[in-house]
Formats: structure tokens, sequence, C-alpha cells
């Protein structure tokens, strides 16, 4: 992105900046000031080592538990093709096979569900909105469902429910956009009713899908998914999920100015050189991508997207290019520790992710609500 232009930049005809001209900062709020004594760095640099520890431990923990000193020597030996004693077989296995991709999992998805979720609250300027809001992750439930039951997309493979998952969120934003867009362009509260009826509507279609599929076991399986697992991770579905969930934080951290600009309100921002309508569309296909890859390998997951980023903004304020570095990571950490509740507390049975997050997240966001000057600077 070009430097910005010595001169402020004056609004075009049709709300474009002018070439060479970034968005200028917004002004600072209560939470801007607040989260200045706090810098992005150093919480990055913290929340990722923090990540890096709690990974080996929720790998070494489960019904067999195995020692963190020995969780890191099997994975030093997996990485750098060192040798197993013939003992140590079954317990190499449990860490490499089973619980590695499945904690690695975990990470990326809590790390583009707060992502997701801090895009999509300044896209539409609304402190509890989140990908259930807008109809995407409904959307993305619906494809994935679809897919499985029919059998459809066979022939991608491993990847079939991650398009349909995709093909889902995708139509459900564009069924969302056409149906809020009027006259006066993209209104951000038109977005969000929408979407809350869209995402009921969806909900409604899975649940005939679920209620048709022939035999209560496989009815029981989509259940049990759409409430958020990681129970079906392999190595195989993790490099499409990781490539995916890297490049739509990195394009959503690179909108951290637009996303600065576009939470004071479509006036100011197109007042300050920058296209409100053109933005959303580009966002909505960015959070459709993203939320379609996680909804198909984890099903859908809630209270992440819509918690930790106000979480986020306490510790290192409003700015979007803070929020963007830091949220990922957070929303990281808590998943990982979330993943490892759901599978040890009832083991061997499992807890669905959603009821857990549900749990930790109700509580945690009424007291952000009585807190409400840490939501957007406090509007």
């Amino acid at each position: 992105m070009s430097p910005p232009a010595t001169s402020t930049p004056s609004a075009s005809v049709d709300g474009a900046a002018p070439a060479g001209a970034q968005p200028p900062e917004p002004p600072a709020g209560p939470a801007d000031r607040l989260g200045s004594r706090t810098g992005s760095a150093p919480a990055c640099a913290l929340l990722l080592v923090l990540l890096a520890v709690s990974v080996v431990l929720a790998i070494g923990m489960g019904p067999a538990v195995i020692a963190p000193d020995d969780t890191a020597r099997y994975l030093w030996a997996a990485l750098s093709g060192g040798r197993i004693a013939a003992d140590e077989v079954t317990a190499y296995q449990i860490v490499w096979e089973i619980r590695t991709p499945r904690v690695l999992l975990a990470a990326l998805v809590g790390a583009g569900l707060s992502a997701v979720g801090v895009a999509i609250q300044a896209m539409v300027r609304n402190a509890l909105a989140d990908p259930f809001v807008l109809g995407v992750s409904s959307g993305a439930s619906v494809g994935a469902v679809a897919v499985t039951v029919t059998g459809g997309l066979a022939a991608l493979g491993i990847h079939a429910m991650s398009v349909g998952a995709f093909i889902g969120a995708l139509a459900a934003s564009l069924l969302v956009y056409a149906a809020s867009a009027g006259r006066g362009g993209l209104s951000p509260l038109r977005l969000v009713l929408t979407g809350v009826a869209m995402s009921l509507g969806f909900q409604a279609v899975m649940s005939v899908i679920v209620y048709l599929v022939p035999g209560s076991e496989a009815t029981s399986t989509v259940l049990y998914w759409t409430m958020g697992s990681f129970g079906a991770a392999t190595w195989g579905a993790l490099p499409a999920v990781t490539a995916i969930v890297l490049l739509g934080v990195v394009l959503l951290h690179r909108r951290s100015r637009v996303l600065d600009v576009m939470a004071l309100g479509d006036e100011t921002a197109a007042s300050l050189g920058v296209d409100p309508d053109r933005h959303r569309k580009s966002l909505l296909v960015v959070v459709s991508l993203l939320t379609g890859a996680m909804v198909a390998t984890s099903g859908a997951i809630g209270f992440v997207g819509l918690v930790m980023p106000h979480l986020v903004r306490m510790a290192v304020g409003s700015t979007h290019a803070r929020v963007l570095a830091v949220a990922p990571p957070a929303g990281a950490v808590f998943m990982v520790w979330v993943d490892l509740v759901s599978r040890t507390l009832v083991a061997p049975r499992e807890l669905p992710l959603g009821v857990i997050t549900a749990l930790v997240g109700v509580p945690v966001f009424i007291v952000l609500m009585r807190r409400r000057a840490y939501m957007f600077g406090g509007r």
C-alpha cells in the first residue's frame, strides 16, 4: 500500500480514495487510550509462547497421559526423522497420528474465528456480530451437511466437505447481500437483520436435511458435528485449512486501516475516501472463505468470534492493526484448551465444542456488555 499523501484526501463522487492515498487514522476512543499501554508485539510474543506450551501440553493430555518431555521428544522425532524405541511406538502414534493434527486444527480454527469476528464486527458496526449473525456459518453448515448426506462432490475426495461448506457460506453471503442491499447502498443494520433471518432459515433447512437422513447413526453424527468437534481431524485435511486460514488472516490484516474507518460509519468512511459498499463485498468473500473452511473441518462453533475480539480490544485497544495481530493467537490458545476440556472432562466421551464455548462465552460476554465502553470506544 502506498504511503499517505501529504494532504487530507477528499471524497470523490463514487466514494473511492484518490490514487496514492490511504485512509487516515481514525480518532482514538476510550478503548484505544486504555490499550495504548499494551503494545501488540509483546502481546503477540507472549501469546505465541503460550500457544507453543499449550500445544505440547494438550497433545500429551488425554485418556492416555504422556509426559510433556516425552511429547516433545516424539514431536521432534517425527519432524526430524528420528527413531523411536519399540515399546514407545503406541505412545508415538497417539501423539503424532491422533492428537497432533487435532490440536493444530483447534489452534487454526480458533485463530480464524477470532479474525473473522473482528472483521465482521467492524464491517457491520455491531458489537454483537459474528459469523452466525450474518448467516455465514449456517450457510456453510447446510453446504457441508448436504455434501455429507448426499455424497455430492465425491470426486474431490477429502476436500468435498470443505468445498461444499465454502459454496454454502458464499451462497449465504450472496443471499444476505442481495436481500439487504437497497437504493442507499448496503446498510449495516439491514445486513445484520437480514443475516439473522437468513441464519434461522438455513438452520431450518439443515434440520430438514437431518430429519430426512436415513438411519439414526447418520443423524446423530451430523447433529454432533454441527455442534462442533475436532474428532475427524487428519493430517490430510490440515494443509488446505492451514493455507486458507493464514491467507484469510493476512488479507484481513492488510485491510486493518479500512476496517478502522468502516467502524466509524458509512458517511464518515465516504468522507475519508473509503467506499464502504465495495469493501463490504470483498470482505464478505474473505469471511465466507474462512468460515467455509473452518465449518467444514470442525462444524459450527459459537461465541469465539463474538467474545475474543472484545477481550483483545480490552488489552491492546480498538485499532484493527493491533487487534488483528493479537486476536488470532489469543483465539488459538483459547480453542486448544477448549478442545482439551471437551475430550477429557467426561472421557471417554466427548462434549461438543459449542457447549463449552457457550458456557464460557455467555458469562464473559455479559460482563463485557456491562462494561460497554470497551466495545468500539463506547458506541
